[in-house]
């Protein structure tokens, strides 16, 4: 510790007595043992000096320039909360009240009085059991093209997804098992400033966030553990209500995260606050856990995206599956990853129909319509953050050979029978036989094409053992589709 003697206590002491000069050298000892007594208490104990106040925020302010003829009452009513404000604005500004203003005159404007128009958002999709409700009404079906507003609450069953549309083109995609409430959603009258506030009671929700054009524009989700507000980007919100965690992870574009703990439970960051001012400032690929009444977890690159298997494999089997091949961080990491899947019918996954995690780089959804529709698959860390994802188009269209074969009696005939499980009208069938001596039909006996019937019989087969398939090709629509039957053997003998 670092001593400092004041110059005039020096002089003050010269023009003393020695025993005055006694005293003060007694006296400045003393003091200089304290001290290091102090010191080495404050590196052995904590400290306890008294905590500073926060720091009140000054008041904000919004500018409006006068229109000729404007009056306070006027300006009140129109673009403040309670009309009754005139005062405040007068006092504020220091204008008479009956007063008629020029144009011209900048008036101050109290932020926190401006008055706020009710949004609505509407349902662009959902699939599965998806229901709402408002107040202390019962929940109800949610229908694509419905419209929801401030005060609603949102829930989905298993499989059930719903994805809203803002007014600003704004996104959300809740998935399955989750719970959303609609918190606020209005926009300023005077600034044109959005503000939309979402609670997540479970699950998870989705967003992508039309990038803010005004200073005081505000979109936050919070959940139990934690607020995250973006300005324009894509993230993710899951809060897991067992393990009170929530992970946010961001797509694209960068979100401030705040621990609920630190805030009221209905507080949040005021409108224009900047994201670096979040205790979190997370960025595009990374993300974080946060426990409830925690601090903000650590930032966490999220694992690259796996690939997938044969990509342009047209699902044509029983069920819909697909093999994935994990990213090289991902396989190389201490923990093996596990895997989310999700189909949709676009693909920037608005319109979510399927949604399984896997242990294994193995997914199957079980049967699915024909049609054209979308997979992402992602992997998940041992943190739980869902990683970058993928996606990829693909086509569903069943399209089976069944086939059988016996010997016809009475005779050294064997006859062979199949049938496809799809014959469109727009496209004909044809067909190719292929029979050979070993099961991997390189050197075929009889390889018969542009069969168009599902009957074919072969006469004079010597005694032996037989392997043989079906091939069906179909033109339909620009684009050859081919399947084939599983190998299939018999053994003749006399």
């Amino acid at each position: 510790m670092t001593f400092c003697v004041d110059d005039a206590s020096v002089i003050r002491g010269r023009t003393g007595s020695a025993g005055r000069r006694a005293s003060a050298v007694l006296a400045a000892a003393g003091l200089f043992a304290f001290a290091c007594f102090a010191s080495a208490s404050a590196h052995a104990q904590p400290s306890r000096a008294p905590k500073q106040r926060a720091k009140t925020a000054p008041p904000a302010y919004v500018s409006y320039v006068t229109q000729a003829g404007d009056t306070l009452y006027e300006i009140a009513s129109r673009y403040l909360s309670d009309t009754a404000d005139w005062a405040v604005l007068s006092r504020l500004n220091h204008v008479p009240a009956p007063r008629r203003m020029p144009a011209g005159i900048a008036l101050r404007l109290p932020a926190d009085k401006l008055k706020q128009d009710p949004e609505t958002a509407r349902l662009i999709a959902t699939s599965g059991p998806a229901e709402h409700a408002s107040g202390g009404s019962p929940y109800l079906p949610l229908m694509t093209g419905a419209t929801l507003g401030e005060g609603d609450r949102i829930r989905t069953g298993p499989n059930g997804f719903v994805t809203l549309e803002l007014s600003d083109g704004s996104h959300l995609t809740m998935t399955q098992d989750g719970a959303l409430d609609i918190d606020r959603l209005r926009r300023t009258t005077l600034t044109g400033a959005g503000d939309r506030q979402l609670e997540l009671r479970r699950g998870q929700v989705e967003s992508q966030v039309t990038h803010a054009t005004k200073k005081d524009d505000r979109f936050q989700i919070r959940s139990p553990s934690v607020v995250a507000g973006v300005r324009g980007t894509r993230f993710r919100v899951a809060y897991d209500g067992d393990a009170q965690t929530t992970a946010v992870e961001v797509l694209d574009g960068a979100v401030g995260v705040d621990p609920v703990a630190a805030l009221s439970r209905k507080s949040a960051p005021p409108p224009g606050v900047p994201l670096r001012a979040s205790a979190q400032l997370l960025t595009a690929r990374f993300g974080s856990v946060t426990r409830g009444g925690a601090a903000v977890g650590n930032a966490v690159a999220l694992l690259p995206a796996p690939a997938l298997s044969e990509p342009a494999r047209v699902q044509d089997g029983k069920t819909v599956a697909f093999d994935l091949i994990p990213a090289e961080a991902a396989a190389t990491a201490d923990t093996a990853p596990t895997y989310r899947v999700q189909i949709s019918r676009d693909a920037d996954q608005l319109d979510l129909i399927r949604d399984i995690r896997v242990s294994a780089p193995h997914a199957d959804f079980g049967d699915l319509a024909d049609g054209t529709y979308f997979v992402r698959i992602a992997a998940i860390d041992a943190n739980g953050l869902e990683g970058l994802p993928q996606v990829y188009a693909f086509e569903r269209r069943q399209f089976a050979v069944g086939a059988s074969a016996a010997a016809r009696v009475g005779s050294h005939d064997y006859e062979f029978r199949w049938f496809v499980s799809r014959a469109p009208a727009s496209a004909q069938t044809r067909f190719r036989f292929v029979m050979a001596t070993t099961a991997n039909l390189r050197h075929p006996i009889v390889d018969r094409a542009d069969l168009t019937g599902g009957q074919l019989v072969v006469s004079d087969l010597p005694p032996g053992v037989y392997y043989w398939t079906i091939v069906a090709e179909q033109f339909d629509n620009g684009r050859l589709y081919e399947t084939a039957s599983a190998v299939r053997t018999f053994t003749l003998a006399r």
